[in-house]
């Protein structure tokens, strides 16, 4: 037997059951005991389906006849119908539909092993009820601004009630979508013959027929593999989702998770992304051109083929009108206007975000200890948090730049390549013949670039030439704005390795001329890190954990492993002066030599002996001049005898008052003791006391005791809709909507 035709049976099978017995579906037979059995469904599966056909009206046996005597006629050129054996197909519709006894090339016991294999391990539907999809969330800055948006892949979106979603939207997406969505139990047969039908008419894009019910199965649980298997799961678990959730949950999670383009998952995150509003608020012409698109998003694109979208829209609302979904007889009744025109819509270009990952990236993290939930998006909130765009930017670039010459000066810069080539972007633009644009190709392929290091704030430049043409000559280089500018490169390595429309970064300097010129810019291979505080609430106004984001995730402000420097002698006055010591008592400031701390047998090049900044010493200081200068020798003198009697219990001393004032966070009395070592203690930006403590489902802060002695503040608090607000000195709060 064919195995197209035992993969078109085991789906017959399938769909027999589900429209028949959708309470009862098997998904195993035995393919030597059952095979009656699976006739006789097969039989019960063609009856209901012939009678569909008749509500329909459609004659099954003269489309029969037709394909017999013209198959060509049934299809054409459809991929629908590719590969389909017409005689066959005729003799098993004699056979099962028909009740003749003919002879067949049906194998049932190839079928049943097929539909068994197909059916086997299905996905547990239940999981759908009560089902919350991951949202997005809204990140404001010190000034209540958008900031960023937090999302996971392929899950922007804002989770809203149907409710919140209007009658004529809803009507709007069941009647381009699923016409008999609250008639049938997971799968239309009507629809199906409608699909059919159509698909015999055609040979463009074939319509599935399938239901808003299979749509969530395929998206959310079988996966979308164009194949029988996948359909035939996709019927069977469509079939006892509907027995699970009702109609309108089913439709609440349709809305709330189908794709529509434009980067948005979900009806509500669509109709700010479209029209600029929440879903609530949509009109009629609005919400069908939303529901238009869920056949096809890039196809039916508003913004890249705007004359299907307008006939895709005439199409649902003549739909709509037919099914007399438009809310009263006199807009049912009215005629169709043959090219609706397409509502007024925001731009389609969202503002890219190139400051502030790593940042929002510990934001992400605070969330989950200060408001007690999973991730933040699991739903979708607005942060307030305390950063200043302006200076995140001047922070970063100062960084980056920073770092540059550092490895410029010690001779360390490597050009390893440019950070892309647009040879072929600008092949496409130029054989494309019907753009309007009138810009240079290079200058439009470099506008449309999208750079791997897309939050350095250097300057994009394309290489389009060399100075005069000349073999060996200096580069010249585009920029966005449309300038060509010479192209400095002081390493001969990378003036070899560049290529014609190779994109280097570089920043515009003056030359001694005053002429405009661009000078190369290389990564650099160190690392930094800078970290902005608001010295009297100590709120967090920037912060940037490395170079560039999309080279290293890692927040080397929050989460490096480091020295902590001369940040350690405050707190070693601070344990001087619990000791007695006054501000006015003199130290030494004189050389000094300690031994290695827990060490047996010491070698010489063990000891350790510290020097000042300035390598100068001797003499003596008052503890306060001490500090203020930041003197070495006299700190590491107040540890030998000044605190306690030996190093070690000062340096333990030490890490206890790091841990007292919420400096270091440390969760054993070991770890706590491993500060002797100063860079085993890792930082925290959220001291215990500050974190929330959950009882009886509600959030509580820490007193206001607590919190005015705790020596840094959150970047931000928050709190969520099923939780309690949470009072803050810093800018609050987060809500459950952007």
């Amino acid at each position: 037997m064919e195995t197209l035709l035992v993969k078109i049976f085991a789906t017959a099978l399938a769909l027999s059951q589900v429209t028949t017995m959708p309470d009862a579906v098997k998904t195993e037979f035995s393919p030597d005991r059952d095979q009656h059995q699976v006739a006789q469904l097969l039989q019960a599966g063609c009856t209901h389906m012939m009678q569909a056909f008749d509500i329909e009206n459609f004659n099954l046996d003269d489309l029969i006849e037709i394909a017999m005597d013209d198959p060509q006629a049934i299809g054409g050129e459809s991929n629908a119908f590719r590969g389909i054996n017409f005689a066959d197909l005729r003799a098993a519709y004699r056979q099962f539909c028909k009740n003749e006894e003919v002879e067949t090339r049906v194998d049932l016991g190839d079928v049943i092993d097929f539909y068994n294999k197909a059916a086997a391990n299905l996905p547990d539907h239940s999981r759908l009820k009560g089902l919350k999809l991951p949202g997005t969330s809204i990140v404001l800055d010190g000034k209540g601004e958008r900031f960023a948006e937090v999302f996971e892949e392929n899950q922007r979106r804002v989770w809203v009630p149907l409710a919140d979603i209007p009658d004529h939207v809803r009507n709007a997406f069941i009647a381009a979508e699923d016409k008999r969505f609250y008639q049938h139990k997971g799968i239309d047969e009507r629809g199906l013959i409608r699909a059919f039908i159509s698909n015999l008419a055609q040979s463009r894009r074939p319509q599935g027929g399938s239901t808003i019910t299979q749509q969530i199965v395929k998206n959310l649980l079988v996966g979308e593999d164009r194949t029988y298997e996948r359909k035939i799961r996709e019927m069977i678990v469509a079939a006892r989702l509907e027995s699970t959730l009702s109609k309108d949950e089913i439709l609440e999670v349709y809305l709330n998770s189908i794709y529509l383009g434009r980067g948005s998952w979900g009806v509500e995150i669509a109709a700010r992304g479209y029209f600029g509003k929440s879903a609530k608020e949509l009109t009629l012409e609005e919400g069908g051109l939303l529901a238009g698109l869920t056949k096809g998003p890039n196809y039916f694109s508003s913004d890249r083929q705007p004359a299907r979208a307008q006939e895709r829209l005439a199409y649902v609302l003549t739909r709509m009108r037919e099914d007399g979904m438009l809310g009263g007889p006199e807009r049912n009744e009215a005629p169709q206007r043959v090219s609706p025109p397409l509502p007024v819509m925001t731009s389609s270009e969202r503002p890219r975000r190139d400051i502030g990952f790593h940042f929002v990236d510990q934001v992400a993290r605070e969330a989950k200890s200060v408001a007690g939930i999973d991730a933040i998006t699991a739903s979708s909130y607005t942060v307030r948090s305390t950063i200043n765009g302006q200076l995140q930017r001047a922070v970063e670039e100062s960084l980056q730049e920073g770092l540059f010459r550092y490895e410029r000066r010690a001779g360390r810069l490597e050009f390893r390549g440019a950070e892309v080539n647009l040879g072929q972007a600008l092949q496409r633009i130029e054989a494309d013949k019907k753009g309007t644009d009138k810009r240079p190709p290079w200058q439009q392929a470099l506008g449309n670039a999208r750079l791997p290091l897309y939050d350095v704030h250097w300057t994009p430049a394309v290489v389009v030439g060399k100075m005069g043409g000349k073999k060996g000559g200096a580069w010249r280089v585009g920029l966005t704005d449309g300038r060509i500018l010479p192209l400095l490169v002081e390493d001969a390595k990378a003036q070899r390795m560049l290529a014609l429309y190779d994109v280097v970064l570089v920043r515009i300097v003056n030359t001694k001329g005053k002429t405009a010129a661009a000078e190369l810019r290389v990564r650099p291979v160190v690392q930094g890190t800078v970290v902005v505080l608001e010295n009297k609430t100590g709120r967090i106004l920037a912060m940037t954990g490395g170079f560039s984001y999309p080279l290293s995730q890692l927040n080397r402000a929050t989460q490096a492993v480091r020295q902590p420097g001369s940040a350690i002698k405050p707190l070693t006055y601070l344990a001087a002066l619990g000791k007695g010591l006054q501000p006015n008592t003199l130290i030494n400031d004189d050389s000094i030599t300690l031994p290695p701390i827990g060490a047996r047998r010491a070698r010489d090049k063990d000891y350790w002996s510290p020097k000042n900044y300035d390598g100068r010493g001797g003499g003596t200081l008052t503890l306060r001049q001490a500090l203020e200068k930041s003197r070495n020798l006299a700190t590491v003198h107040l540890l030998d005898g000044g605190i306690e009697s030996k190093p070690e219990a000062s340096l333990n001393r030490i890490c206890d008052l790091a841990v007292e004032a919420y400096i270091y966070i440390a969760n054993a009395s070991a770890t706590i003791r491993s500060c002797s070592v100063p860079n085993r203690c890792g930082p925290s930006i959220l001291p215990p006391s500050m974190r929330p403590s959950q009882t009886k489902g509600s959030v509580h802060r820490p007193t206001s005791s607590n919190l005015s002695s705790a020596i840094a503040k959150p970047s931000f608090v928050m709190s969520e809709r099923s939780l309690q607000s949470i009072p803050s000195i810093a800018p609050p709060s987060i809500s459950s909507r952007p």
